[in-house]
């Protein structure tokens, strides 16, 4: 038997989308024991194809070591891990990290509610989009204790190429929020100074890559073409809540978020970016 690889703690993931999948094969290529699990039966086959362990539902991800969180919502994340949650019943000592973008407050109270089970709780964003999921190369945020995030540090480096502790349960979600505040923006003035350009007779795409050596280079602008508004709606509604709940006012996040409203519909990116 290989000491290295049987010294390694079984993963668990829920959820095989766009993030997930990759996610999976990264983890079982590096040797991890990994089992997967989605609401959409047809992604078995992808699952076992990336070389993990396919389960019905999360409860069969219970005894997992560690227990990834790839769901897309808010309320999805309490369901799973709620007193009734098929995740209810997660061994004492193991970690469950939230990948999904939530809302700070969820993650805390999640994890308040599992330490009397003795299960970690703790949030692990991931930032650089679906190309960096399949290169695994992604950027993790983690928040949590340090002493558990050192225990979790080498499930993430299977598919991250930077891991970032942040700081307490619930930072990794601020430290997302402001990402995506900050792509949001970067995206939405892409579009408008392109359009501008466009309409004087400049040559859009000689430009573009002439602004991607200069001062205003953003990670928006060199992925141009291959991104979407389809989270922006739920990003910037979490970014609206914590700054009413600390009290400031970020009036440049909210005329963007406006933006964002309209120019979603457009449809003018092509695939997912930013999940």
């Amino acid at each position: 038997m290989n000491t290295a690889t049987s010294s390694l703690p079984s993963v668990g993931v829920v959820g095989a989308g766009r993030m997930g999948t990759p996610i999976i094969g990264h983890l079982a290529r590096k040797g991890f024991a990994t089992a997967a699990c989605d609401v959409n039966p047809a992604r078995e086959q992808s699952v076992t194809a990336a070389g993990a362990r396919w389960v019905a539902d999360a409860a069969g991800l219970s005894q997992s070591d560690v227990i990834l969180v790839c769901v897309g919502f808010d309320a999805e994340v309490r369901a799973l891990l709620g007193a009734d949650g098929p995740l209810a019943d997660t061994r004492p000592g193991s970690i469950v990290a939230i990948l999904s973008t939530i809302h700070p407050d969820t993650v805390r109270a999640l994890a308040e509610a599992a330490e009397p089970r003795g299960v970690h709780v703790i949030d692990s964003t991931v930032c650089r989009g679906g190309d960096a999921a399949d290169k695994g190369t992604l950027l993790s945020f983690v928040g949590g204790d340090a002493q558990v995030v050192g225990k979790i540090k080498r499930v993430l480096q299977a598919y991250s190429a930077d891991v970032v502790h942040t700081g307490g349960v619930g930072t990794a979600q601020v430290a997302k929020a402001v990402n995506n505040l900050i792509l949001w923006a970067c995206l939405v003035a892409d579009h408008e100074a392109l359009a501008l350009a466009q309409h004087q007779g400049v040559d859009v795409e000689a430009l573009r890559q002439a602004l991607m050596i200069s001062s205003c280079t953003n990670g928006p602008l060199g992925k141009w073409g291959s991104q979407t508004m389809a989270w922006a709606e739920d990003d910037m509604a979490i970014v609206a809540e914590m700054a009413a709940q600390a009290g400031i006012g970020l009036p440049q996040a909210a005329v963007t978020r406006e933006i964002c409203r309209t120019l979603k519909p457009k449809r003018y990116q092509l695939e997912l970016y930013g999940r």
